[in-house]
């Protein structure tokens, strides 16, 4: 498949995006982590603090390939070149136009390939909630295994949900990415 998509270093004005999305409660709803309404303010200094410190997280704007519209972004976090692992802070497309169309799954595998390709990384793992099916399908299509179950790990919309831990190791990636 040719790429569609992109990745960039953000800027600083993305946050004017990112804050809409972060704040859209359809978007909110298959994310692993709690719910909390963000300012533009607050979306700003974040956005901010994720261009100047890179040490263990690194962010990327997903742009469109044909017009370089900003549909998304992605993360790698907690990078730990002791143990040679990083976690896949995930990939959001935000843009509603972009939603079901293989987006994600294309900026997650560029993703991916990144950190492979630029650290000596030997395991990525994710998180995601139990009841997402989109996200379990795209780590299935990626090649992540599932480790585990974090059991009642996270209270979201009144009740406590099971996270899902999934890895996959640089000798399972057979240049899939």
């Amino acid at each position: 498949m040719e790429n569609r998509v992109y990745l960039r270093a953000l800027e600083l004005d993305d946050y004017i995006l990112i804050s809409k999305w972060r704040n859209d409660p359809k978007v909110n709803n298959y994310l692993a982590g709690n719910v909390f309404m963000v300012s533009s303010e607050r979306e700003k200094k974040s956005i901010e603090n994720k261009i100047f410190d890179d040490t263990k997280n690194i962010y990327f704007a997903v742009c469109d390939l044909n017009n370089s519209k900003l549909i998304g972004f992605t993360q790698i976090n907690n990078l730990d070149l002791r143990n040679l692992k990083a976690e896949w802070g995930g990939t959001l497309i935000g843009d509603n136009e972009y939603l079901g169309k293989d987006y994600g799954k294309e900026a997650s595998a560029l993703t991916l390939r990144f950190l492979f390709d630029q650290f000596p990384i030997h395991k990525c793992y994710a998180y995601c909630l139990e009841k997402h099916p989109a996200t379990l399908k795209l780590f299935n299509s990626l090649g992540f295994r599932k480790d585990g179950v974090l059991r009642d790990d996270v209270f979201k919309n009144g009740e406590y949900k099971n996270i899902l831990l999934f890895s996959i190791l640089r000798e399972e990636i057979n240049g899939q990415f």
